[in-house]
Order: C-alpha cells, then structure tokens, then sequence
C-alpha cells in the first residue's frame, strides 16, 4: 500500500442513499410513536371510555376484523380520487395551455378557474347527488374540481418561467410556436406541475370522502357514515387512518414519477442553513 493513501475503501453509492433514506425517516417516524403514544394515554386516562375515543390497537384490531367491508370502500374511494386527478390533469393541462397561449383567454379564463375554488365542496356535493344521482362520476367530477386549481397554477406559472434565451434560439432555426410549446415551455414547466400535482393529490381521498358521505352507495366515506350511525368509532378512526395512509401513498408515487421525471434537474439544497 502507498504511504499516505487512505485505508478505508470510498462508501457505495447505494450504502450512502440507504443512510440518506434512513436519517430521513427517523424524525417523522418518532413523531408517530409519540402521537400514538399521546393517543394511547388519553384513551386510557380520560373518562371518555371505548365507545367515543378508543385506543390504537382497539382501532388497529377492529380495522383489520372488518376488512373485507373495508376493502371495497377502499377501491371505489380510490378509483374516485385517482379517476379526478387524472380528469384534473387534463383540464389542467387544457386550460394552461390555453392562458397561456392566448392573453384574451387568460384574461377571460384565469379569474374563473380562481373563482371556482371559492366553492365549497360541502355545498356543491348535495347538488351533484340531486342531478346525477349516486353513481361514480359525480364524485369523480367533485375530485377533478377541487384537485385541479393547483395543478393548474403551476402549469401557467411554469409556462409563463420558460427559459427566453433557448425560446429565442428556437425562433433563430424557424421553430414554430407549437415547437417552442413542446420542446422548451412544457418541458421547463415539469418542476412547477409536479408541485401543483403533490398539492393536488392531498386533497383527492378528502374529497372523495366527502362527496361518499353526502350521498353515495360505497366508498370511505359511506363507511364512515355507516359506522358512525352504529356507534362503531373504531371503525371510523380505521377509516380516517386509512385514508390518510392512502393518500400518502398517492403523494409518494407522484414524488417518484416526479424524480424519473426529472433526472435531468439537480436535486434541490434542503439542509442548507440561514
């Protein structure tokens, strides 16, 4: 061995983002233990009793007993929220393009589609199960709505940031407007989007949730309203946990599309400090 060289071989990259994964996941995991050790105390020490807060292993062992109710509330809350997403995306995608295609659109467009989340959804649910009844695609359409404003901001936002040097190049060589749309401005716009979409995603069970509860057949939030009549409230913190582990799942596959996405952009400096 050389005089002076280092002994200990370079780490992996694959040891280095196992550790990176790990030292990340250990704050947030400490954060549930004690929120359910918090929860398992005040279920024990309060006079609330079993019937209106029930502890965490209560409401784990009840949740898996009624599983095979729970799984089809599951799949049709599912199929509703990743079903509006995907219209939200289109509709997203449709309307930045537009705004951002034209001035007289934006300035005839825009001020709606913000107008539009001034809605509430508690008060527009009840309406949609008067026209269209109790079927799939009135929830869908309440999903698509209330999911898609922010997707939407980030395309026009990301649109509207489009790199100008390389939009100028691109005019120098004879590219057309839709040549610069495709292969600078959408492009250049994926960052933006997928901020808009992770915002989005966090609402989409929420909604489903409660478009079931106003009136629905299934789902999540049909089985909330039934457990909560027959006074089961473990059953209905089952299904509030639930709901909120899919929608985290939902909000981890679009940040792994995201990172496929984009290889191409640097990662960004979270720790950096001020």
């Amino acid at each position: 061995m050389a005089a002076g060289a280092d002994p200990t071989p370079p780490e992996r990259p694959r040891a280095i983002r196992l550790r990176r994964r790990l030292r990340d996941a250990w704050p947030p995991a400490l954060v549930a233990v004690g929120v359910i050790a918090l929860w398992d105390l005040l279920a024990n020490v309060t006079s609330l009793g079993a019937l209106s807060l029930p502890g965490p292993w209560l409401v784990l062992s009840s949740t898996w007993s009624d599983r095979a109710n729970l799984a089809p509330a599951i799949w049709a809350s599912s199929k509703e929220a990743v079903l509006g997403v995907a219209l939200a995306i289109a509709g997203a995608f449709a309307l930045a393009v537009a705004v951002d295609w034209s001035r007289t659109v934006r300035r005839g467009l825009y001020p709606l589609m913000v107008a539009s989340q001034t809605i509430p959804i508690i008060a527009l649910a009840p309406l949609t199960v008067i026209w269209f009844g109790f079927g799939i695609a009135p929830k869908i359409g309440l999903v698509a709505l209330f999911t898609f404003f922010a997707v939407a901001v980030g395309l026009v936002q990301g649109l509207g940031a489009a790199d100008p040097d390389a939009m100028d190049l691109l005019r120098t060589m004879g590219a057309s407007r839709l040549d610069i749309l495709v292969r600078v401005r959408l492009p250049g716009a994926l960052p933006q989007f997928f901020t808009g979409l992770k915002v989005a995603v966090t609402y989409s069970y929420v909604a489903a949730v409660i478009a079931e509860y106003v009136g629905a057949q299934g789902g999540l939030g049909y089985y909330m309203q039934t457990n909560k009549n027959a006074f089961r409230v473990d059953l209905v913190f089952g299904a509030v946990i639930v709901t909120a582990l899919l929608t985290l799942a939902l909000f981890a596959l679009v940040a792994a599309l995201e990172r496929v996405a984009l290889r191409w952009r640097p990662p960004a400096q979270t720790a950096s400090r001020w």
